[in-house]
């Protein structure tokens, strides 16, 4: 005797596959439909729904004086001729006032020091989820100049040794010499080895080395003689680079004389 039918499920069941991931496969199939078989499209489903949930924070996930930005992923440093739409990007949430920025406010706190305070903020915030902010971001959440900015961190940077963790300095973007100078500081005058290095100036061991090693050939090139052009065409770099390096080596030697 055959089983007996299943009325309720037949019925209702078909509820079951009422989902966004699936209305996502059926207009994968139907506006692509060579992309492959309902696995795959089921699969490419499940990657949208990701991408849209990590950008997504419901309401109740930010505080008063938050907001959601999108920065460029520490990960994924910039190359020759790559998009912003070929980079990958991490939502972050930044808070753009707390009660420390209004207690600022009520004291007689210089406003370049409340800027800076807030900028500090933004760029560790960011990179501890993951992500860099440039000076442009940093320029449209705090509604000032990117020169402005740029130059208040790099002074900054120069002023306490330390390297502010933002896309100029952990990425190498920009002409700023200031992390270079402080690589080169910490390991020929504090002494320090390239994984302490690292850690403090939110580098990898690997950059480090480089800074280290670019630092080493251009003051070898400087000792036997040779002019800042020649150095550029022996390393095969730019003049500006050696440039910077010969700027590095020359306060070196004024901090030991």
């Amino acid at each position: 005797m055959g089983r007996r039918p299943d009325y309720r499920r037949k019925k209702y069941g078909p509820f079951q596959a009422r989902t966004l991931k699936n209305v996502l496969a059926h207009r994968i199939e139907s506006e692509f439909p060579r992309i492959g078989g309902p696995r795959i499209r089921q699969l490419c489903a499940e990657m949208i729904l990701e991408v849209v949930g990590n950008h997504i924070r419901p309401a109740e996930h930010l505080t008063h004086g938050q907001v959601l930005w999108m920065a460029i992923s520490v990960d994924d440093p910039p190359s020759y001729h790559k998009r912003i739409i070929d980079t990958d990007l991490v939502p972050v949430v930044l808070t753009l006032s707390d009660r420390a920025d209004i207690e600022s406010r009520l004291h007689p706190i210089p406003p370049e020091k409340r800027r800076l305070a807030k900028a500090l903020r933004l760029c560790q915030q960011a990179y501890e989820q993951g992500a860099v902010l440039s000076n442009c971001d940093l320029a449209e959440l705090l509604t000032m100049s990117e020169s402005y900015i740029g130059s208040v961190l790099a002074a900054h940077e120069r002023d306490t040794g330390t390297v502010v963790p933002r896309r100029a300095t952990v990425h190498d973007v920009g002409t700023g010499l200031t992390h270079k100078r402080i690589i080169c500081y910490k390991r020929y005058a504090e002494g320090k080895s390239s994984d302490q290095i690292a850690r403090e100036t939110y580098h990898s061991i690997d950059a480090v080395d480089h800074y280290l090693g670019q630092y080493d050939r251009v003051r070898h090139c400087k000792l036997q003689g040779m002019t800042p052009e020649e150095t550029a065409h022996t390393l095969a770099c730019g003049l500006s680079l050696v440039k910077e390096y010969l700027a590095i080596d020359a306060e070196l030697e004024t901090n030991h004389a």
